[in-house]
């Protein structure tokens, strides 16, 4: 259900709050995540982008990803504190306050979109401020309560950095910098759906209608292979549009056949032991693509086509 006001009841804190607690606020395991994508597009956009400007770049990325972070745990605290895997977040274990979340997550978000406008170029920000928006308000606070497609259409938040590091470097947004917003796009359902399999009580408890509590597990792991199928022609698709070169295509091929195989076996198992593999493999499938495509254009290894 859709939450119509963004008024919490502030829990008591337990304690002051450390600096290590604002740190945790910026979910900094998915910042890395956020920083090593957005790297990757910065680096495949080529040109010869200042490198302090450079690092400027990925530093506003990575705030803006810390900022839609801690918007996110000010406005979903009354849910975290039901589910076990997020009760000991800062805001709903009382060590921060929902106000102080909130402050900091606007504070940044404006810093971040600011600095990269003034200091790299508006194209940029514009896509930053999007990314941000689009996580805290459109996933966070409407989809995410309201539709089971709410990881769906709310993963081309955590899609975007590419294209936000591709823009930064050139000032432009071309048709490979899509594709690797494409690729975590259909990465993100699969990825987080096994993960919503094993905490499936979590968010039944919670109230949030994921899709195994909303259509059921059974349904859910079909979802799985049919979008593990989808993600793997995009995987190989860079070696055809100029991106990617030989060992980005090795990676993304043996990858891919890994990566369905593990989704069939879900779908065929229906063991939650499945689903955990699937979610690891997920991370690791994703990082060697990305680690693929970085390594070759640092190198210089010539991609296997033209570019688009």
């Amino acid at each position: 259900m859709l939450k119509t006001s963004a008024t919490h009841i502030e829990p008591v804190a337990a304690a002051p709050a450390r600096w290590q607690d604002y740190v945790l606020l910026l979910k900094p395991r998915v910042m890395s995540l956020v920083i090593f994508t957005a790297l990757t597009g910065l680096v495949c956009a080529g040109g010869h982008l200042n490198p302090v400007l450079a690092a400027t770049a990925i530093l506003c990325i990575a705030v803006g990803a810390g900022a839609s972070a801690a918007l996110n745990m000010w406005y979903d605290a009354d849910i975290d504190a039901l589910m076990r895997r997020t009760m000991s977040r800062p805001v709903p274990a009382g060590r921060v306050q929902g106000a102080d979340a909130l402050a900091l997550g606007i504070t940044l978000s404006l810093f971040s979109v600011a600095l990269m406008g003034l200091a790299v170029n508006w194209l940029a920000a514009g896509l930053l401020a999007f990314t941000i928006f689009f996580y805290a308000v459109v996933y966070t606070m409407w989809l995410k309560r309201s539709t089971p497609q709410n990881i769906v259409i709310g993963g081309l938040a955590g899609a975007l950095p590419p294209a936000v590091g591709w823009a930064a470097a050139s000032g432009t947004a071309p048709l490979n910098a899509w594709l690797l917003v494409a690729l975590i796009f259909f990465w993100t359902p699969p990825h987080f759906w096994a993960l919503s399999l094993t905490t499936r009580d979590d968010y039944e408890r919670a109230g949030v209608p994921m899709l195994p509590v909303a259509k059921g597990e059974a349904a859910t792991r079909a979802q799985i292979l049919i979008y593990s199928l989808i993600l793997a022609p995009l995987a190989l698709a860079p070696a055809a549009t100029g991106l990617g070169g030989p060992v980005y295509l090795a990676v993304a091929a043996f990858g891919s056949a890994a990566f369905i195989a593990l989704a069939a076996r879900l779908a065929i198992r229906k063991d939650r032991a499945d689903a955990r593999r699937l979610f690891a493999f997920s991370i690791l499938f994703l990082f060697l693509l990305f680690a693929a495509l970085l390594g070759e254009h640092l190198v210089g290894v010539a991609p296997l086509s033209a570019p688009l």
